[in-house]
């Protein structure tokens, strides 16, 4: 109320420095008063053309300093005059309160979808940085299974060679060995040809000492005989 006493006198001030009645065309609001009365003329004994609201907006069309009144027009388009010191520059309280009410509703609504949002957000780094961790630990066991397999191909070609060695070695040592069995088989065949020359001699010398003996028996006694 004072707020619209001294906004009523700083218009009246400013406007009887001028003229008794001027024009203008700005927008003011209903002072936050309950309601206040839009009449045909500067007078209470002019007819009420309607009740306006605390806060409801007007437009000035022109201002009569001298007797305090003003022509003002509504939304709708009724024309009617009031009071001008129970015209505010601004909204009324009640209505900014509202204002300020839904503006921080609304930052109160963008507030929690931002938060959802940085939420989700949140979770989806949190799988992304799961999956990289995932990718590393396959690309270190992919890199550990590749080295086992270098490592064994490494050893398999070893192997390999050496497989190779062993079998020319082992190609070796048969020849080798027949060749062993050939000689020792050479030496039985000249070792039986030996003893069957030998028990042949035997033979042979057993046939002839038993032809020769009963010659060399008579021989003795025909001599013996001579005698």
């Amino acid at each position: 109320m004072k707020h619209g006493h001294i906004a009523a006198s700083f218009g009246l001030a400013l406007f009887c420095s001028v003229s008794s009645i001027s024009l203008a065309a700005d927008t003011r609001y209903v002072s936050d008063q309950l309601e206040i009365t839009l009449r045909t003329g500067q007078s209470t004994k002019h007819s009420i053309v309607r009740m306006l609201k605390s806060g409801t907006p007007v437009t000035v069309i022109e201002v009569d300093a001298e007797n305090d009144y003003a022509h003002v027009r509504t939304q709708e388009g009724t024309e009617g005059w009031v009071l001008t010191r129970y015209l505010m520059n601004t909204a009324s309280a009640r209505d900014r309160l509202a204002s300020a009410q839904q503006r921080l509703a609304s930052i109160e609504s963008e507030n929690k979808q931002l938060k959802e949002r940085l939420a989700k957000l949140g979770e989806q780094q949190k799988e992304v940085t799961q999956q990289h961790q995932d990718a590393a630990s396959s690309a270190r066991q992919l890199q550990q299974e590749l080295t086992q397999i270098r490592n064994t191909a490494a050893n398999a070609l070893t192997l390999d060679s050496e497989n190779k060695t062993l079998k020319e070695q082992h190609v070796q040592l048969r020849t080798e060995l027949q060749l062993v069995q050939q000689e020792n088989a050479t030496l039985k065949d000249r070792s039986d040809q030996d003893w069957f020359m030998k028990g042949a001699g035997v033979v042979i010398g057993g046939i002839l000492l038993g032809l020769i003996l009963p010659r060399l028996k008579l021989r003795k006694k025909s001599s013996w005989d001579s005698l």
